[in-house]
């Protein structure tokens, strides 16, 4: 997707809402393109909601202005914005049959019959429950009524859908079965879609783009990959994914890398290319996964520590090693290396890779 020659459906322009002294959202500019998934990701009270209400028009901005097809959408009421919506708690009327449900807003736009119909028939094939149009909500389970809560919002062709953490309430399997499914229909429709929810891993799933809300503000924005590999700072490494952090004092260098003091009695090497005087404080974060164990070989980048916790997960071992008093590290591998005997007790080394090693401002 290339964003800088595509006309934005949405722009959000400094926008800011406060409720009383609470600053809720803090001066928030925005461009989704057409077609584009965009995730606002972020914890409970981070602002997230609160943006994606005001461009449903459930919320009006203290200042700024929200411009959906290049026309500022600010004063309309919701009913008015044409946005499709998709809740948590699906929303669907419980007197009304599935049918009744995805085709009431063309009833309320007073489309024709025969185009009710056809519209009809195309969202319950979207979502694969083309024989369920006569049931009624209570008759589904929630997986299923989350598809009707979908093909609902779809069925008018809105040009943004809108989704407030929509798959909460599912259990585990199913929650990421519906990621998968709302992906798939993205991939086909390539409708514009906003998606609020505080799982980085579901973020990281679905999203074309990821935009990390804290305290109403965006920390950083860009493709999940992007997040991952290159985080802007240390909310965003410790937010998407998990992260060993590290704040070190510059105490010389040689070339591409420098010596380091962490907590002020652990000494290592790192690389870093970029110039920095004796006496700096740097950050830096470390993806678990990038970290191995060091047996007797020689190696540049070395940490020594014991093994404080030992937790089997499935397809990854997760080791907690303590360096000392002040610092832990965790470590993941893969099950099927965890051939070594280790266990927690055991004194060890660990290494990482030069490219590892990640710049927090």
């Amino acid at each position: 997707m290339n964003n800088t020659v595509e006309t934005p459906v949405l722009q959000l322009k400094r926008l800011t809402k406060h409720f009383g002294d609470v600053i809720a959202v803090d001066d928030v500019s925005l461009n989704i393109v057409d077609g584009e998934f965009l995730t606002l990701l972020g914890p409970s009270g981070s602002g997230k909601t609160t943006i994606l209400n005001m461009i449903a028009g459930f919320e009006f901005p203290t200042s700024g202005d929200i411009i959906l097809q290049g026309k500022s959408i600010n004063l309309l009421l919701p009913e008015k914005r044409n946005i499709g919506l998709v809740f948590q708690n699906y929303a669907l009327f419980p007197h009304m049959t599935v049918s009744e449900n995805i085709a009431f807003p063309l009833k309320m736009r007073k489309a024709p019959k025969a185009e009710i119909k056809a519209r009809l028939v195309d969202a319950l094939s979207l979502v694969q429950l083309d024989d369920y149009g006569k049931r009624y909500p209570k008759q589904l389970s929630g997986g299923q009524q989350q598809r009707i809560a979908v093909a609902r919002a779809l069925v008018f062709e809105p040009p943004l859908l809108l989704f407030d953490e929509p798959l909460g309430a599912l259990d585990k399997k199913l929650r990421e079965h519906m990621q998968l499914e709302l992906k798939r229909i993205h991939t086909r429709l390539k409708r514009t879609m906003i998606y609020v929810t505080h799982d980085q891993e579901e973020a990281l799933v679905m999203s074309d783009r990821i935009a990390v809300v804290n305290k109403g503000r965006i920390e950083q924005i860009g493709p999940p990959d992007e997040l991952y590999e290159e985080p802007a700072n240390a909310f965003v490494a410790g937010f998407i994914g998990e992260s060993n952090l590290f704040e070190g004092v510059v105490t010389g260098g040689k070339g591409d890398r420098i010596a380091l003091t962490l907590n002020d009695r652990v000494e290592i090497m790192i690389n870093w290319r970029e110039r920095i005087a004796v006496g700096e404080k740097v950050r830096f974060c470390i993806r678990p996964e990038k970290l191995f164990f060091v047996d007797d070989a020689p190696a540049d980048n070395v940490i020594s520590g014991t093994i404080t916790e030992s937790i089997y997960v499935g397809e990854t071992k997760r080791y907690s090693i303590r360096v000392n008093d002040e610092l832990s590290i965790n470590l993941r591998e893969m099950s099927t290396l965890t051939g070594m005997g280790r266990r927690e007790g055991d004194h060890v080394r660990i290494g990482w890779p030069d490219e590892s090693v990640k710049r927090l401002s």
